[in-house]
């Protein structure tokens, strides 16, 4: 027989009770939409997670809410991973929030 490890993972990232997939790609928040974008499509992922400097989840961003944010009137190409979590509110409770899997 083989053993298993198992390890206890939060149900959310926003304190919701759905599950999260914690093994997606790990990617600072300070990168820009443009590159998250490069990097999702080079690793054939529709979503990324995001860390602060204490490599610390901070959230998630799907493919399709950055192609949103990119095709907006607001965007440039400064803006920052971070800016659009902001944006999104910090409970991901308002309109539009980052959700994993949206």
């Amino acid at each position: 027989m083989t053993p298993v490890q198992t390890r206890q993972r939060p149900a959310s990232l926003h304190g919701t009770a759905e599950a999260v997939d914690l093994s997606g790609p790990r990617v600072s928040d300070d990168m820009t939409v443009e590159m998250a974008l490069s990097v999702m499509a080079g690793a054939r992922v529709g979503f990324l997670l995001l860390c602060d400097r204490d490599e610390q989840i901070t959230g998630s961003v799907t493919r399709t809410r950055l192609a949103a944010v990119r095709d907006s009137a607001a965007y440039t190409d400064r803006l920052r991973l971070r800016d659009v979590l902001a944006a999104d509110g910090p409970s991901g409770s308002a309109p539009g929030a980052l959700a994993l899997f949206r």
